[in-house]
């Protein structure tokens, strides 16, 4: 049986999805989750606390499914838009923005974090904690700065690394460029849908072949 912070959790999401955050009562969560009131203060300490864990949990398990659908986290269970082995950069990029998109539109939490459009569903307050930028072009961003910008890095952080090792010698710059426009492309989509998620994804493999020099008359899609 999941710990009771798991269960927690699970119950203030739930809540969400029906209600804004200022209508979640934190009774209604404690009873949601068979546990006492007294139980939530003592894991969370008060609702500001519960919604900092949330949405750290909430966006650390969207990273690592966007590791898993570039391709970075073989151990890990893999979704169906994940690239083949060998995949080319454009390949796994795909394969991050149809995970991005899909997320986004299944998990309002997620979606806010991405386009900063707090709104009720996500409180000041929870501003998700995110790892330090790590590799040689990373921008250090505080943990504080408001908006999207540090999960956007985060996302473009580990596609430079997922894509570095594919075929061919390119600049380490270009590759951050490459990846950097990819994200860049992918979080338009979720803010202003235009396209189906595998015609976003193709937009993105050529966008990427296109800076990397990866010349291939036609990309593979993700998978349904």
């Amino acid at each position: 049986m999941p710990a009771a912070r798991e269960l927690l959790l699970d119950a203030a999401f739930a809540a969400l999805r029906t209600r804004p955050w200022n209508g979640v009562r934190m009774v209604d969560v404690a009873a949601a989750a068979g546990v006492s009131r007294q139980t939530l203060y003592n894991e969370f300490g008060s609702k500001e606390g519960l919604a900092r864990a949330l949405v750290r949990r909430e966006a650390e398990a969207f990273l690592a499914g966007v590791e898993r659908a570039l391709g970075a986290s073989p151990d890990a269970a893999v979704p169906a838009t994940a690239p083949a082995a060998g995949a080319d950069a454009g390949a796994r990029c795909a394969a991050a923005a149809c995970w991005i998109l899909r997320t986004a539109r299944a998990n309002p939490l997620v979606r806010a974090a991405l386009t900063g459009c707090r709104g009720e569903r996500l409180p000041a307050a929870a501003a998700p904690v995110l790892p330090a930028p790590r590799g040689p072009f990373a921008r250090a961003v505080p943990r504080s700065a408001p908006g999207a910008a540090p999960l956007a890095d985060a996302i473009r952080d580990r596609t430079v690394r997922a894509v570095s090792g594919t075929a061919g010698e390119r600049a380490p710059e270009v590759t951050l460029w490459a990846c950097e426009a990819a994200v860049r492309l992918t979080l338009s989509y979720v803010v202003a849908p235009g396209a189906s998620d595998e015609e976003a994804a193709a937009q993105v493999a050529r966008l990427v072949r296109t800076l990397v020099g990866e010349h291939v008359t036609e990309g593979p899609r993700p998978e349904q």
